[in-house]
């Protein structure tokens, strides 16, 4: 699932971008937005997006200072700054900007950028999952997840071969560093799609027999993700 941020200070602005977001979207396969008023909170929450959209003009730290904060941070979501102010291009190039769009939005140089944005996010490495566990850090390949499972205060990773890797997590804060191929089935579980061979009883149906729950509100959901991610796949 792609996640986009809207961090900006004018709240009619940041609908204005939702509404070209969800218009953008509505045939392009599920996502998920957040909006933060400030730099402070979008610093504040982590981040882990796949698409950020930054207003320059903002309290401090204003638009170009949370970018640096970000990259600072090791973030390397793809940043569109979103201003009326055309003399900070030179500025978004230091903090390795994808594009830099001018207030109020034109609704074709939006799509041309989303575009570009969602073919660079294609063209990007094997996605991998950094976990903490006590003082170690652990590397796991997304591809590797057959399923995400959340018991008491821990993440349960069940791997490939069968390994499993627990560490202290919430599952909605996992959900938004993985990507699309992952699909909330339950509350208490996340599925790679790439493994689901089917479902049946409330159940889905992973290989070797395998089986998790998935919620009845969410069956068509599922069917609907897996078809998409077929189409996606292709041949």
């Amino acid at each position: 699932m792609l996640t986009f941020a809207i961090c900006d200070d004018e709240p009619l602005m940041a609908q204005s971008i939702a509404d070209q977001l969800s218009a953008y979207m509505a045939e392009r396969g599920p996502y998920r937005t957040e909006r933060f008023p400030d730099g402070r909170s979008l610093l504040e929450s982590g981040g882990g997006f796949d698409v950020i959209f930054l207003d320059v003009q903002m309290e401090r730290p204003d638009g170009m200072e949370t970018a640096r904060l970000l990259r600072r941070q090791g973030n390397r979501s793809l940043l569109i700054f979103v201003t009326v102010l055309r003399e900070c291009v030179f500025d978004a190039f230091e903090v390795g900007a994808f594009d830099y769009l001018i207030k109020p939005l034109d609704a074709g140089r939006f799509r041309g950028t989303m575009d570009r944005a969602l073919q660079s996010l294609e063209r990007r490495p094997e996605k991998s999952l950094v976990v903490r566990r006590g003082t170690a850090r652990e590397v796991v390949p997304l591809a590797e997840i057959v399923y995400c499972e959340v018991r008491g205060r821990k993440v349960y990773l069940h791997r490939s071969g069968g390994e499993i890797i627990d560490y202290y997590d919430k599952l909605e804060d996992l959900e938004r560093r993985v990507d699309g191929r992952f699909f909330k089935c339950h509350r208490s579980y996340l599925v790679n799609l790439d493994y689901v061979r089917g479902s049946r009883d409330g159940q889905v149906v992973l290989p070797e027999g395998e089986a998790i729950p998935v919620s009845r509100l969410r069956e068509r959901d599922l069917t609907e993700a897996l078809l998409r991610c077929m189409k996606e796949r292709g041949p």
